[in-house]
Parts: structure tokens; C-alpha cells; sequence
């Protein structure tokens, strides 16, 4: 699949609305004169970074990327500077355009500025290439869960491949517009939003993210991404599950509804109650749970109206998926290996083992089970998944984030943390309410309140996901106590 395919599509129909943000609009006629006057500025660059709020120049550097078959690292605004120094130097980084200037400058790793346009600067340095696997067009750094994550090596056939099947997959919605919601930095967004929106021909609006209600460490406002989605009245939206939470319940708490305009939100990142799915079509939220993976160049599943179940839908057609004793193992076009890491043999795909525990239903759509390796085997010689017990403890309106422990003890504990003014009470009813949804031996039968589980204080990732081990380590003395000071029962 040519690496040209984007603009190829564009300039089918030159005329038609393309990107879209606060300051500017542009036909495909325009985006692809401006990707080719991008291009043309970045001609002497091998690995081009990207750190820039979400507007329609971060896609025009992407896209000039790809077209000068250069490497693309985009840079999650919410990386520590240790992370980006990390980031940086795996992927050889010799350019960076940024909003954010003086963060570049501070690394010490000297980048210089070249010249400024606008919002962005063009920042450039001497480095050394690394070994990078042939055919590398993006470099995705997984969440940073750690404090060196490692950068998946995508090629640009592979990312064509996903966008191609998820735009042939949502081509029936007939989808006009898609709002950008997620950081651009996160690949769900950049492949499955982006490629996959001007594959179909939708025009992609990208406001700031700070007017989509994005708050950094003080959290995320819904009552901003309602305010944007009426301006915007689009017919797609990609949301993480908390995002479709918060507006979920701050539409049913002020009896507003989504635009009428909308006809598919897919839902990724973490498992989805089924109970939240309900709630949020209740509010007018049609949101459609998916899987998917960085190493697969995002998605891999995708429930779709007219086919949908209880799992994470129907594996897309450019993934080979098998079970081995349970275990996920996929294959696809976009995975070349890791920055780092000894080059994978020369083949047109690779299969990689994703440590989630999964089966197919008689309808071939997926049943996720949790993770392998976040397994909880109770004192009891029981087997349970935590993400399982926490996706039904999130499914209560008065828990923003729930993380359950138990491994060899006889029953399980939870840290929790409120929606912002719940009382002790009402969690306590809501942890009540989630028991009753469980069997026995999966009940959480003591939890410790927290503040919020950030990445400023350690305990989740930059988009928000509960880092286990850290927590477990952080709580460690209060669950002890928690088990000692509590008769043990079955």
C-alpha cells in the first residue's frame, strides 16, 4: 500500500473541507500544498519529533513526514523531561517542531531554533541515527509506565493497513466529521482518528485541548467537551472510558444530551462496563467499544452498530489473531520491533504476544479476560481478573478510579478513589452495589479511599491508567492492615 495513499485520497475530491481548528480551515487541495510547503522546510531532517498542542499544523507535519518517508516521534505533552530525554535519544531525534519551545531547550540535548511560523518551532540539533528497523515511519512511545518507556517502530504500510480497514469497517455510518478529542501524541487518535477520517473523506476538527477540557494534573472538564462537541456537531469521536464516564454523567446530572449529530464514539485504552455503554447511549453518547494495540498500529477490534456484543467486537481484517492457552497473539503489517531492541527478521509481519487472556465467541467477535500477568490467584486457589472486578466497580457513578489487589490472600481489597463530592457513604453504597454484581470469591470486601492516582504523584500514566505495582507499593502498609485487622473468611 503506497505510502502516498493520504494524499492520493485527497486529491480525489480537491475541493471538500479536510482539517479544521481555531485559527484555520483548509480544502484537501490546501492540505496537500501545505504538506508538500511542510516537506519542503524538513527536506534535510531523518527523525522529526512533534510536541504541540492538537491544531491542523501537527497533522501537517505528520503527514510531510510520511511523505518524505521520514521518521515521526510524536512526543505526549505529559512526558516528564526524563521521559523525553529517553525519547529523544532511542530514536535519534535530529529535529523537533514544537509549541513549546522552551521545553526542548531545557533538555540540555542541544536543540536549537531554526526558525519560528507561527505557534511552532523548528528546533535542530546534530545526532546520530540509531538502528532503527527498515521502513520505520513512526516511532509511538507506549504510555510511560516507567520512567524509560519504550518506542514501538511502525511502518507506514502497516499504519495505512489499520486506517484502511477501520475506514472500511465505519464507511456504512457515513461519517462527515470527526472531533479530535484525544492528544494527537496517543497513535488511537493519530491513526484511527486522523488517517482513518481523511482515508473516508470526513473532514477532521482539531481544537486546543485545553477547549476540549483537558486540565493537566487538576483533571478533565466534561461540561468544556459538551460546549465543543454542540460547536462542532460531529459525527465521530474517539474517547478513553473515564473521558465517557465524566461526560456521561455530567450530561444525566444537568439533563443535557450529546449532539444529535453524532453516530459512532468508539470507546478504547481500558475495558468498558457494559453498564457505562448503557448510560452513555441514554445520554446520546452512541458509543462502540474496540481493542487495540500500539504494536498493531492502534485498532485491532471494533464493535459497530448492527454488530456488537458483550466483548471488544469483531478482530478487523488486517489482523491475524491467535489463542495460545488463552493468550492473544496478533500479527499485522505495522509492527517493526522496538528503539533499542535487536531488529526483527526481514518478513512482512510479525506476531507478538500481547499478554491478554482472551476467547472468540460463536459470532468471531473477542472476549477479553484481563492481563496474564495482573492475574490475582487468592489464597483460595482462586483465579480472578482485577480489570474484570474493577470494570463493575467503575461502573458506579460515585468512583472515579478503583484498583483491586488480593494476590494470595483470602479475599480482595480495593484502593478507590471518589467522583469529586461523593461522600464515605455514598462509595461505601457503591462498592456494595458493585458486590452484588459479583460472585463471592470476586467481591471486594475492604477498600481505602485515596485522592486522585496521578502522574504527578506516581501511581498512573500520563492518560490516566492506574500503574498497579506502584500503587501496591505506595498502599502497601494500609492494605496490611486492611487483611490484619479483619477476620479472614472464604
Amino acid at each position: 500500500m503506497s505510502t502516498s495513499l493520504l494524499l492520493d485520497v485527497l486529491a480525489l475530491r480537491p475541493d471538500r473541507p479536510a482539517l479544521s481548528d481555531h485559527e484555520q480551515s483548509l480544502s484537501a487541495a490546501e492540505v496537500i500544498s501545505a504538506v508538500h510547503e511542510m516537506a519542503n522546510k524538513l527536506t534535510d531532517c531523518q527523525v522529526i519529533a512533534v510536541l504541540a498542542d492538537n491544531s491542523v499544523n501537527w497533522v501537517l507535519a505528520d503527514l510531510a513526514a510520511l511523505h518524505l518517508d521520514a521518521v515521526h516521534l510524536p512526543l505526549p505533552t505529559f512526558f516528564s523531561p526524563a521521559q523525553m530525554v529517553n525519547a529523544l535519544t532511542q530514536a535519534g531525534v535530529d529535529t523537533v517542531l514544537t509549541d513549546q519551545p522552551e521545553r526542548i531547550t531545557s533538555l540540555g540535548l542541544g536543540f536549537e531554533c531554526r526558525w519560528t511560523q507561527g505557534l511552532l518551532s523548528l528546533m535542530c540539533r546534530q545526532a546520530t541515527r540509531p538502528a532503527l528497523p527498515k521502513g520505520c515511519a513512526k516511532i509511538s512511545f507506549t504510555s510511560g509506565s516507567t520512567g524509560s518507556p519504550k518506542g514501538v517502530c511502525l511502518s507506514a504500510t502497516g499504519l495505512m493497513a489499520t486506517a484502511k480497514a477501520i475506514q472500511t469497517t465505519l464507511s456504512p455510518l457515513d461519517i462527515g466529521k470527526h472531533l479530535a478529542v484525544l492528544p494527537l501524541s496517543l497513535l488511537l487518535e493519530n491513526s484511527a482518528g486522523i488517517y482513518a477520517a481523511l482515508l473516508n473523506g470526513s473532514q477532521v476538527h482539531l481544537p486546543s485541548l485545553a477547549s476540549l477540557g483537558w486540565r493537566g494534573m487538576a483533571g478533565f472538564d466534561p461540561a468544556a467537551l459538551q460546549q465543543s462537541a454542540m460547536a462542532a456537531r460531529p459525527n465521530s469521536m474517539i474517547l478513553v472510558p473515564e473521558l465517557l464516564k465524566v461526560w456521561t454523567l455530567y450530561l444525566l446530572a444537568t439533563q443535557q444530551h450529546a449532539p444529535d449529530s453524532l453516530r459512532f464514539v468508539a470507546v478504547g485504552g481500558a475495558h468498558v462496563d457494559p453498564a457505562l455503554i448503557r448510560q452513555a447511549r441514554h445520554a446520546g453518547i452512541p458509543a462502540f467499544e474496540g481493542y487495540g494495540l500500539t504494536e498493531c498500529g492502534s485498532v485491532v477490534s471494533l464493535n459497530q452498530p448492527g454488530d456488537e456484543g458483550t466483548g471488544v467486537g469483531r478482530v478487523l481484517p488486517h489482523v491475524q489473531l491467535r489463542l495460545d492457552h488463552g493468550e492473544v497473539h496478533l500479527q499485522t503489517s505495522a509492527f517493526l520491533g522496538y528503539t533499542g531492541s535487536p531488529a526483527l527478521p526481514a518478513q512482512a509481519s510479525h506476531e507478538f504476544a500481547t499478554g491478554d487472556l482472551g476467547q472468540l465467541d460463536a459470532q468471531g467477535h473477542l472476549h477479553l479476560m484481563g492481563r496474564s500477568k495482573n492475574l490475582l490467584i487468592s489464597s483460595f486457589g482462586r483465579n480472578i481478573s482485577p480489570e474484570w472486578v474493577e470494570s463493575v466497580l467503575l461502573a458506579q457513578n460515585a468512583i472515579l478510579q478503583a484498583v483491586v489487589l488480593g494476590d494470595a490472600r483470602p479475599w480482595l481489597a480495593a484502593v478507590v478513589v471518589p467522583m469529586p463530592g461523593m461522600t464515605q457513604a455514598q462509595v461505601d453504597a457503591a462498592i456494595s452495589q458493585a458486590n452484588t454484581q459479583l460472585p463471592d470469591y470476586a467481591r471486594v470486601k475492604r477498600w481505602l479511599i485515596s485522592a486522585p492516582m496521578t502522574l504527578t504523584n506516581g501511581l498512573a500514566t500520563g492518560n490516566g491508567r492506574p500503574m498497579r505495582s506502584a500503587i501496591a507499593q505506595h498502599f502497601a502498609q494500609a492494605i496490611d492492615s486492611l487483611y490484619s485487622t479483619e477476620e479472614t473468611t472464604s
